[in-house]
């Protein structure tokens, strides 16, 4: 099918020697100025517009910035008689694809039209393969064919080419961090800034000063500014990974973030306007923590405009010899080798419940493909945990438990301490919660909703209740 280019120039002269160089290979449309052009886009539906700087009334800039702001993705090709460095650079700002200076000789310009009509033709198709993917169960690095992640998915992509603010739901280790960073990669502000902070990661007194930055001499030790990372996410998007763990003082400057587009660094006195899309995910159950007066209403009816709920591991096991199979791909490419599961490995992998999720099931596979001999892995070479179908390997607790020492990221060390440390202190109180609550210096409540957070169950027993 022939491609139409919409040509926009006052001068009769430069539009008709366009007109005469690509007429051949193309189908073409003509404006004299800006206003033209707004009717001729619906009219023609160009697959690129030849755009003058200098137009009657309204400038080319301002007409495509007008562009730009209707959503319209089409290319488009600055050809300008002014050859000022500071005119190619706002164009290209603006996002314009291109940028030619008037004197280009006719070959190089039916050269770049054609370059850009050919990166037009590949991210359709890209576009309708990824959507092809996404309803087969792919998204990104993620893998799912169940209703379940079919309908995350699905959610996802279609919010993605928004600028809705989102709020991602799911227990540790199901992969929201990575829905997250697709939904960027899928939406408007791809090229622009990915910047993840978390919450939970980061100690009360420096939460703010990492989100919003601060001026020089703001406290002791503030040699010189710093940018916030709202600052630095600015016409990208920003990841608030674990939202519910963040303090309410914090959660108020936020709030305002969102309402009023402002920031203002710690120390400082002006308000810098911030242009950012807020993705944010939690594993805490919100309205809980909203009842318990630990989580701002308001800021929560802000962040779930649109919401999306990741299941876990053990509500679709009929995706784990899915995800199975490429992790061992995965794994097997990185450490320069081939690993399948034996049945009776698959069988057990399908039976246990995942307290970890896609992250435990991930980390679990790497190490039996390390620890096979051959190619084929067995129950053997699979995590004790696994085999026996407990939520947590409890026998040989000093020698057998991993205890997150050696644990490159903090929250997955802290997870596995705690769950190490809880499970050991139970054995030895013979699985009473009130009295080993009492033992570690807690209430009772709050060590079980500890032990429902991480998974962990008696052996052989279904989820503890107080003996």
């Amino acid at each position: 099918m022939m491609k139409t280019i919409l040509i926009v120039d006052d001068e009769p002269a430069a539009r008709y020697g366009l007109r005469k160089a690509l007429e051949a290979k193309y189908r073409i449309a003509e404006a004299d100025s800006a206003e033209a052009a707004r009717e001729a886009l619906p009219r023609e539906q160009p697959d690129l517009v030849l755009l003058d700087v200098v137009l009657p009334g309204q400038d080319g800039l301002s007409f495509l910035r007008w562009m730009r702001e209707q959503g319209s993705e089409v290319p488009v090709l600055i050809v300008s008689a002014l050859d000022t460095a500071k005119t190619a650079v706002e164009a290209l700002q603006l996002g314009a694809a291109d940028y030619l200076v008037k004197g280009f000789e006719l070959e190089e310009l039916r050269q770049r039209v054609a370059n850009l009509l050919k990166l037009v033709t590949l991210e359709k198709e890209n576009d309708v393969l990824r959507r092809r993917l996404t309803t087969e169960g792919q998204f990104g690095q993620m893998i799912g064919r169940s209703a379940e992640m079919r309908r995350a998915f699905e959610m996802a992509d279609r919010v993605a080419a928004t600028d809705s603010t989102v709020l991602i739901l799911g227990e540790s280790g199901t992969g929201k961090d990575l829905l997250a960073q697709e939904i960027h990669a899928r939406s408007p502000r791809s090229g622009k800034a990915y910047v993840a902070v978390n919450c939970a990661a980061l100690p009360e007194t420096l939460i703010e000063s990492e989100l919003f930055g601060y001026e020089r001499g703001a406290f002791t030790g503030a040699a010189q500014q710093k940018k916030g990372k709202f600052e630095l996410a600015s016409g990208g998007t920003i990841f608030l990974d674990e939202i519910g763990d963040m303090n309410p003082v914090t959660q108020a400057k936020v709030l305002r973030v969102l309402e009023n587009r402002t920031i203002e660094r710690l120390g400082g006195t002006q308000s810098i306007s911030v242009d950012v899309r807020v993705i944010s995910a939690t594993h805490r159950n919100l309205q809980a923590e909203i009842r318990a007066g630990k989580f701002r209403e308001d800021l929560f009816y802000r962040l779930r405009v649109v919401t999306i709920e990741l299941p876990p591991l053990r509500a679709h096991k009929e995706d784990i010899a899915l995800l199975a199979g490429g992790f061992l791909q995965l794994h097997g490419a990185r450490l320069g080798r081939t690993a399948r599961l034996k049945r009776e490995a698959m069988t057990a992998i399908e039976k246990y419940d995942w307290p970890g999720n896609v992250r435990e099931l991930k980390n679990a596979l790497e190490r039996s493909v390390v620890l096979s001999r051959g190619d084929e892995i067995s129950v053997e070479d699979l995590p004790g945990e696994v085999v026996r179908g407990e939520a947590i390997s409890h026998k040989h607790c000093g020698e057998e438990m991993d205890n997150g020492i050696g644990e490159r990221d903090f929250r997955e060390a802290k997870r596995k301490f705690e769950v190490a440390y809880l499970t050991r202190q139970l054995a030895q109180h013979r699985w009473n919660v009130s009295r080993t609550a009492a033992t570690i210096g807690l209430h009772r409540q709050s060590l079980q909703e500890k032990l429902r957070e991480l998974g962990i169950r008696r052996p052989g027993r279904e989820p503890l209740e107080d003996e």
